[in-house]
């Protein structure tokens, strides 16, 4: 009993040296699979080109017919490999493979005239590798723990090592979620389409046009 505690002990303290990533061993390993190196200070250095961004985009769309619009927002996605995040009723949001984003977007000047765009671009590299190391620092110590789980002798070192390892099994499960919803984001980009009504022209609206295209082409040639 004694000797199992101490053990437990030994662990205990050994995963909170690993609380802070800079200062555990599995540190460095990470750089193995996202294609990172490190400097003398123990700073991740990652390569440009292996970095993890997440996209978001928008486009603003002036269409005759805005229902008809979303429509087509909606097979642009199934075009892509996406889907339909969300819809209202002057936007429509998918998320489309990432490597397709610009063909995408190119594509929403079919469905009206293009009013606004916007790309924007979030960097997750370093969250995503903070959550590896951990994942890898807590299957260690659940490794660690279950070598000690064979070895328990009495009732009480076993609840004290399930309880240790109850805990552990949802840090992992924590941090696989987190990862693979990171690893979704980089993998589809967002993208949202605001189609409004292209606004129509009365009578005297259509005067004052051709007043206006008449002036100018007196006083404007190309």
């Amino acid at each position: 009993m004694k000797n199992l505690m101490i053990a437990l002990l030994a662990c205990l303290l050994a995963l909170t040296s690993c609380s802070t990533y800079q200062s555990c061993p599995a540190y460095g390993s990470a750089s193995s699979t996202r294609g990172g190196s490190f400097d003398e200070s123990g700073k991740t250095k990652l390569d440009e080109d292996k970095r993890m961004m997440i996209y978001h985009a928008s486009v603003k769309v002036e269409a005759k017919d805005p229902d008809s619009a979303a429509a087509q927002v909606a097979r642009l996605a199934k075009k892509y490999d996406g889907y339909v995040l969300s819809s209202g009723n002057n936007y429509t949001t998918i998320r489309i493979k990432s490597a397709q984003l610009k063909d995408a977007i190119n594509d929403v000047s079919g469905i009206g005239k293009v009013t606004d765009k916007n790309i924007s671009g979030n960097d997750v590299t370093e969250e995503y590798t903070d959550y590896q190391i951990r994942l890898e620092n807590a299957e260690k110590a659940r490794s660690r723990y279950l070598e000690l789980l064979a070895k328990a002798n009495t009732v009480g070192e076993t609840l004290a090592v399930e309880k240790e390892l109850e805990r552990l099994n949802g840090e992992i499960d924590l941090l696989k979620g987190k990862m693979s919803r990171i690893g979704h984001l980089v993998d589809y980009s967002t993208l949202t389409v605001y189609h409004q009504e292209k606004t129509k022209l009365g009578v005297l609206g259509y005067v004052f046009v051709g007043t206006y295209k008449a002036i100018k082409w007196l006083f404007v040639r190309n």
